[in-house]
């Protein structure tokens, strides 16, 4: 008889550590709302831990269920996205605010992401917001619906679109 594995809360928490933050980014960056990201977050972890398995890919269902919450939250809320300010930057799992020095560039550089990210359509910005928070190729397609063939093509894609919109924006208010 051989020994057994982890048990499922042990590897719940394993999964929570290695994605709380990232799921947390990803979804602050593409609601705009650290709240609301945090929220959601939190449920899709209590829904895994309530099905109390892990599913085959446990990365591509996180996004996926939180994805799906975050849509409904979002409709049934109606909020619109705000723009990345500094005091966001200090929230408890934000990235860390910029030295005083380089405040008003990184507002700056903050504002045109935003607005950037803001004009692609929703699959490029998903993509990109993903693909920045660490997930691979396997996850973004089963989260997306892609084919894992076609998402370096798309993310390429994705990232000339962004810069486009971003390089347009220099000369904006």
């Amino acid at each position: 008889m051989g020994v057994p594995g982890p048990s499922f809360h042990d590897s719940f928490v394993g999964l929570f550590e290695a994605h709380f933050r990232r799921l947390f980014r990803y979804l602050d960056r593409l609601s705009g709302d650290p709240e609301l990201a945090e929220d959601i977050a939190q449920e899709t972890f209590v829904r895994l831990y309530r099905r109390g398995s892990l599913p085959d890919t446990p990365s591509a269902w996180l996004i996926s269920v939180a994805m799906n919450l975050l849509r409904n939250a979002q409709s049934s809320r109606s909020r619109r996205r705000r723009l990345l300010t500094a005091a966001r930057s200090e929230h408890l799992h934000a990235d860390p605010p910029p030295l005083p020095d380089e405040a008003a560039i990184a507002e700056e550089s903050r504002r045109r992401v935003r607005l950037a990210i803001d004009r692609l359509p929703e699959r490029e910005r998903r993509l990109l917001l993903l693909h920045a928070e660490g997930y691979g190729y396997r996850d973004l397609a089963a989260a997306l619906g892609l084919n894992e063939h076609s998402v370096g093509t798309l993310l390429a894609r994705a990232r000339r679109a962004f810069r486009e919109r971003y390089e347009g924006l220099s000369d904006a208010p």
